[in-house]
């Protein structure tokens, strides 16, 4: 192989990173989820646990609606550590109930569109990425990595091993060791927003090092449903940080899928975008990972260094009417061209 060709390899074999916020759930279940149940953004979140009426009769500073942001306050007070204890029970109960449509959902697209060296980091608590990733698991192994940033009500962890599974479930590590019925225990969800200090926990800080290790290697990255609230500032710091000097990211690409206005979006992330290196869809099936799906590096490099203006593949690429069906015929055959090109690289045209 050439050094033009070992420098397209490189660029094409890097990562894509999505991070999804509480938009993508939104989007992923739109009706609602099996049984109509629908999820929502932080604010107004706690009418729907059934706690709002215990936190107004509360002496809380804040004003807002947002669970976060009283979350914070209640963290700072002694008094309210039952209170804390309750919230957390019952988020841990109302998002457990969540199940996924049998038909296929924004988030099976998602995990689909990606490949082994690609990571989907999350934000949210329910289960409806990780019930997508396991049914899709049956159309290929050859699947993302995950990262859960907040913590997950279907992730459990076991701090002896430093390993990862679902809640209640025995950790097979242990199970190796003789120490059998060890269960998972449950992932942390809240932390004061002003200082989360994700340090402090080891199955959070694992997920962060994760997000870390891929941003530091991205040539895309998705931005798919969440806010990157300013109050959240370890969280951005912490992206920021991987990411770098947007000088340095001259190559890179942003993208993002969200209903916000384009000036809300860029003024949130203008320390991230190297000059118009973005781009801004208002659904998930407009976006590169619908259109050139586990293509999506090829494609950025394709267009900009190649200088190919490619239109997507019919054949390949994803729609909202698409079937599980259809997917296990779709899927199979961009995964066995990804086999077969190992040595060298892919091309779109």
């Amino acid at each position: 192989m050439n050094r033009y060709d070992a420098f397209e390899k490189s660029y094409k074999e890097r990562p894509h990173v999505v991070i999804i916020g509480a938009g993508a759930s939104v989007a992923a279940i739109p009706n609602g989820d099996k049984n109509g149940l629908k999820t929502s953004v932080m604010d107004g979140f706690l009418k729907k646990l059934g706690m709002e009426e215990t936190i107004k009769n509360l002496n809380l500073g804040t004003k807002s609606e947002n669970l976060e942001d009283i979350y914070s306050e209640l963290f700072e007070k002694d008094e309210y550590t039952d209170i804390r204890n309750k919230l957390d029970e019952e988020i841990r109960k109302y998002f457990s109930k969540f199940e996924i449509p049998d038909e296929p959902t924004i988030y099976d697209f998602l995990i689909l569109s990606l490949r082994e060296k690609d990571l989907i980091a999350s934000f949210n608590w329910d289960p409806l990425l990780l019930q997508a990733y396991i049914r899709v698991a049956n159309i290929t192994s050859k699947l993302p990595k995950l990262a859960f940033l907040h913590g997950n009500v279907m992730v459990g962890y076991c701090e002896k091993h430093r390993c990862e599974g679902n809640v209640g479930d025995d950790c097979w590590e242990c199970n190796k060791e003789g120490e059998y019925n060890a269960k998972f225990k449950q992932s942390r969800l809240l932390y004061p927003i002003k200082k989360k200090d994700y340090n402090k926990d080891n199955y959070t800080l694992s997920n962060w090092n994760k997000l870390k290790r891929y941003l530091k290697d991205a040539y895309i990255v998705t931005v798919f449903g969440y806010s990157a609230p300013k109050s959240d500032i370890e969280a951005i710091n912490m992206i920021k940080e991987a990411w770098g000097n947007i000088e340095e990211r001259n190559m890179e690409d942003f993208e993002f899928i969200d209903i916000k206005k384009e000036k809300e979006i860029t003024k949130t992330w203008e320390k991230f975008i190297h000059t118009h290196h973005y781009s801004l869809h208002d659904n998930f099936f407009d976006s590169v990972l619908a259109k050139f799906p586990r293509r999506t590096t090829e494609e950025l490099f394709d267009r900009t260094q190649n200088v190919r203006f490619l239109s997507p593949n019919k054949e390949t690429m994803f729609h909202k009417d698409l079937t599980f069906k259809q997917l296990k015929v779709i899927v199979p055959e961009l995964v066995i061209e990804e086999l077969s090109c190992k040595r060298h690289f892919i091309s779109l045209y």
